[in-house]
């Protein structure tokens, strides 16, 4: 009900802003055209406004159709179609690659705006909406998104006539006077979820519209600022900074070591703090995972600083507080059993680049869009189907997460604009790889929905033998015949045409009529019937055999074998020879000759190899074998299932395959006929296939667990926040 509402409101405030976009779209078009430098480009225009009147109401319902489309599809999952590719002209190929660069640029732009301006409240619905459906969505697959309301309104304009400059116009307008709205939009719509009793404990302070990146000079005087615990000039971060800051003076001797300085120490300043974090990260060790300690090494850089200066130098409060906020953030990092041992040592490096950027810009705490924050979450979430090699080095992904951590090692100094530089290089790179892994996905999902159906044509097939079969004892090739080359006749027809389907209906007949004719009958007439089906049911049996490219060499041999059990039972039903007819003179009448049966072989052939069907038909896909399901019973509330009912696809668990190796793998799809859980790598590849029993096991025996693919820094954050708060309850 709550997501109805949601929707509800979208598509009315939606369908107002759009409005909006149509009525001003006129003027903007037609000073575009007074100010156009040729007619050519003049008339463009004129043809553009009334190209857009004309497709207005078409635009506008084709647009909200794919949003409510979007909503509807948060509680479905469907195997899709494997991707079509589009035919175009080779003549226009670059043309038209030229104009869908040009829209690509254009919709990641505005698409990056809405992100740095509102990503907090967005990143709110996404977490609300996750609690209320089935399918896992993130910030960019949620229909409130700006990626998803883009490229819906970007297909809903495809219609239009116009070249890629005038369609550039439009899209601002769109940016204008849409994606403007969202930030009281995205408002609106948590306070609507929080009264539905939708996460309502999800909280933060109210975002405000951040200027331009500040720079050198105003950097300076924020972090300034922040040493001497000044405000920043934003309340909202002043809030939630504020918050931890109270949190970190109540447990100050518990959590961590009070400080006693003495009476004339001196504070240093917020630059020569950035320069000694500098000093350490110049000469940071290869593995400072493992044994380093960053607040030791600075203690011991402002002990020399104190030496030489004659004066005890300290670092004050709020830095401190930020020192030691940072630290129990990487405490939890390094501690977390989603990331994989090695990068968790790659990710500990940048500790000392997070703080920095931390003292810089509060920010940091309390804007899920940050950049350096997005970047660690981004390689955290890279990094969760990452599976430890022997050579980590080759790998692409390790190899360019050390990239990244020692580019900011390197050339990070006081410009905090190097984490966006960074961060528009790892998701360009992440999302290639993406993209690849999505396409080898859909594919793994697709060819294991063919195996489903194939699996429960099999099914049928085998319940149409053991039917007709089982507990029977006939001759050894018919049942050959029918097992071996005939099942597979059953099976083309069933996934071809269904089992509803006349087809089938008659490959079981051929069955039916082919058991009858070699089983031994008494009635009188079983002889004229049997004269009757031969021909139809050996045709039958060679045109079905023929449609399923059966061996032609086993065809002929089983069919010489089926002609010798014919004539067998052509001989078992010959007439019995009449009595002589007594004549009028007293000689006796000889019976007529039977010209319709073939002679009597030179030597009585034996009796044909008889065998009894006394186990259950059960046929194997090629290349498969039969792997026996776990024998276990459990309630439907046992622990083991409710796991196993609670995995979403796109979910990433970890198997302990052994005491040395893990497998780390994504549910990529459920096949419900079949009831398989179908895993893969981060690769896309298929790498496991479980029951809904198999997993339970798995669950039972603890050698399957569920990885948290939240936000890294988020968990962090809440996590060290909710410890900060039990010590001061303690």
């Amino acid at each position: 009900m709550a997501l109805i509402q949601v929707r509800d409101k979208a598509a009315v405030q939606l369908k107002q802003t759009l409005q909006m976009l149509f009525d001003n779209a006129d003027d903007t078009l037609f000073e575009m055209a007074d100010r156009a430098t040729s007619n050519a480009e003049q008339n463009a225009f004129f043809e553009a406004m009334r190209d857009l009147r004309l497709k207005r109401k078409s635009i506008e319902r084709t647009f909200l159709q794919k949003v409510f489309e979007c909503f509807t599809a948060l509680n479905q999952y469907e195997i899709g179609k494997a991707p079509q590719l589009d035919v175009a002209s080779f003549d226009n190929l670059s043309l038209v690659q030229n104009d869908e660069l040009e829209e690509t640029v254009a919709l990641d732009a505005m698409v990056a705006k809405v992100m740095s301006r509102d990503g907090v409240a967005l990143g709110h619905i996404t977490a609300r909406l996750n609690a209320l459906v089935s399918k896992k969505i993130e910030d960019r697959t949620n229909p409130l998104g700006p990626r998803v309301l883009c490229e819906s309104f970007l297909d809903a304009c495809r219609s239009l006539g116009v070249e890629i400059k005038v369609k550039l116009i439009i899209f601002k307008l769109f940016e204008k006077y849409v994606l403007t709205e969202l930030d009281a939009f995205y408002a609106e719509a948590n306070q609507s979820l929080i009264q539905a009793g939708v996460l309502p404990d999800l909280r933060s302070a109210p975002v405000r519209r951040q200027p331009d990146r500040p720079t050198a000079s105003s950097r300076g005087a924020q972090a300034g600022s922040a040493a001497s615990g000044g405000a920043t000039g934003d309340e909202g971060v002043q809030e939630v900074f504020g918050v931890i800051q109270e949190l970190l003076t109540q447990v100050r001797g518990s959590a961590f070591p009070r400080r006693e300085y003495p009476a004339d120490a001196v504070p240093v300043s917020s630059v020569d703090l950035m320069r000694l974090l500098s000093h350490l990260q110049q000469h940071l060790p290869q593995q400072p995972a493992d044994d380093y300690d960053l607040r030791v090494n600075l203690d011991q850089l402002l002990s020399r600083a104190s030496a030489r200066s004659g004066r005890v130098r300290v670092v004050g409060q709020v830095d401190d507080d930020v020192i030691n906020l940072v630290s129990m953030l990487f405490e939890f990092i390094l501690d977390d059993r989603t990331l994989p041992d090695s990068l968790k040592a790659l990710i500990g490096r940048m500790q000392i680049p997070m703080l920095k950027v931390a003292l810089l810009d509060k920010t940091f705490f309390s804007r899920g869009s940050h950049p350096a924050r997005r970047l660690l979450n981004e390689i955290a979430s890279a990094a969760l189907g990452w599976v430890e090699q022997d050579e980590a080095q080759r790998d692409s992904l390790y190899h360019r997460i050390e990239q990244v951590v020692q580019r900011l090692l390197n050339d990070f100094v006081d410009d905090p604009s190097i984490f966006s530089e960074l961060l528009a290089e790892f998701l360009a790179y992440t999302g290639d790889e993406r993209r690849r892994s999505e396409l080898l996905e859909q594919r793994t999902r697709d060819a294991e929905e063919g195996r489903a159906k194939a699996e429960l044509a099999r099914k049928r097939v085998e319940e149409a033998l053991n039917q007709r079969l089982l507990g029977r004892t006939l001759p050894e090739v018919v049942v050959r015949l029918l097992r071996e080359a005939w099942s597979k006749v059953l099976l083309l027809s069933c996934l071809k045409h269904g089992v509803e389907s006349a087809e089938w209906q008659a490959a079981l007949q051929t069955m039916d009529d082919l058991i009858w004719s070699v089983e031994s009958h008494e009635a009188p007439e079983a002889r004229a019937r049997l004269l009757e089906l031969v021909p139809g049911l050996l045709k039958s049996l060679r045109d079905g055999l023929a449609s399923a490219a059966f061996d032609p060499f086993s065809t002929s041999e089983f069919f010489s074998q089926l002609e010798a059990l014919h004539v067998q039972a052509f001989q078992r039903l010959r007439k019995p020879e009449p009595e002589p007819v007594e004549q009028a003179d007293g000689g006796l009448e000889s019976p007529p000759l039977l010209l319709d049966l073939p002679e009597e072989p030179a030597e009585q052939e034996g009796a044909p190899v008889m065998v009894a069907v006394v186990e259950e038909i059960v046929l194997v896909a090629p290349g498969e074998t039969q792997v026996p399901e776990p024998e276990l019973t459990l309630a439907d509330d046992d622990e083991a299932l409710v796991f196993v009912d609670n995995l979403r696809v796109g979910s990433w668990v970890e198997f302990q395959e052994d005491e040395e190796h893990k497998l780390r793998c994504k549910l990529a799809a459920l096949i419900k006929p079949t009831g398989k859980y179908i895993f893969v790598n981060r690769t896309g590849m298929k790498v496991l296939e479980k029951s809904r029993m198999g997993l339970a096991v798995e669950y039972r025996r603890k050698a399957i667990r569920l990885l948290d693919d939240a936000l890294l820094f988020d968990r962090a954050l809440e996590s060290v926040i909710g410890n900060l708060r039990r010590l001061k309850g303690a």
